[in-house]
């Protein structure tokens, strides 16, 4: 069948991507031969290239792989682990453990990233619009109050100051001095942080979410890739433990020991009505 027939074409074109070009023996991404890339790329220049369509510079590459380092695990306390454990102890596979708690980082856990990125980014494009960055965190953070909201990526529930925030700060401030970086969300983030002290009255640090958002921005990410890298991150430390709990066994474990129960505030026992 020649390369004109138009069913051919149309099949050809169902998918199309610039990601990978694949034919027998030849397997290139973006471009690059697969064969040239293994034993000279990490893991985290990867994914720059297949989300970027370019390889990072050393320093960009060493801001991501300082993100997901930082956010791959958080204890069996959170959801995604605790239920990637559970699972594992109902006789699924690995993969299966990893995907169940995959599937539970949603807004409320595990959003927080690309919140905080929407958020820095529309700040950023206030000032863009002439606004002063002061101006801009207020009415963003006005708006938030207004929706009953709060802002993404400060204060922890745990932690009175989170250990992660501060060490990727240092490291996009010294990014920054170099040039890698422009250093500007950073300096929005910072900016958040000043604003939310002033009205809450107490000083609301930074955390994980909120210093992987300023990373991410910086590196030039759109806000939902925010997300997807945290869960490519967190999928790290669920592996773990799925394959720590297949470890040690135990079979149906649920949320609370089997010899604990839940509280119960239904109706009292009662009889079933007889039948007409």
């Amino acid at each position: 069948m020649s390369d004109e027939d138009p069913t051919q074409r149309r099949v050809e074109d169902w998918w199309r991507t610039e990601i990978i070009d694949m034919a027998p023996g030849e397997i290139r991404y973006r471009g690059y031969p697969v064969e040239d890339l293994i034993g000279r790329v990490s893991f985290p220049q990867m994914i720059w290239l297949m989300l970027r369509g370019e390889l990072p510079s050393a320093i960009e590459a060493s801001l991501l792989d300082a993100a997901l380092t930082a956010a791959v695990d958080h204890g069996p306390q959170a959801p995604g682990v605790a239920i990637a454990r559970m699972a594992a102890t109902c006789g699924v596979g690995l993969n299966n453990a990893m995907a169940s708690g995959l599937n539970a980082l949603g807004d409320v856990h595990g959003g927080a990233g690309e919140q905080a990125a929407t958020l820095y980014s529309a700040i950023a494009a206030r000032v863009d619009d002439s606004a002063a960055l002061e101006e801009a965190v207020s009415a963003e953070l006005d708006a938030i109050a207004a929706g009953g909201g709060y802002a993404p990526g400060f204060g922890h529930r745990f932690h009175p100051v989170d250990p992660r925030a501060p060490r990727l700060l240092a490291l996009v401030d010294q990014a920054a001095t170099s040039g890698a970086v422009s250093g500007r969300f950073a300096a929005i983030g910072r900016a958040v942080e000043a604003a939310l002290a002033e009205r809450k009255g107490k000083t609301i640090p930074m955390n994980i979410d909120g210093a992987t958002a300023v990373i991410y921005t910086e590196l030039g990410f759109s806000p939902p890739l925010a997300r997807g890298l945290f869960c490519l991150s967190r999928s790290v430390g669920i592996l773990a433990h799925a394959w720590e709990q297949t470890q040690q066994g135990g079979r149906n474990k649920g949320p609370i020991p089997r010899d604990m129960i839940w509280t119960y505030d239904g109706p009292g026992e009662r009889p079933v009505p007889e039948s007409d």
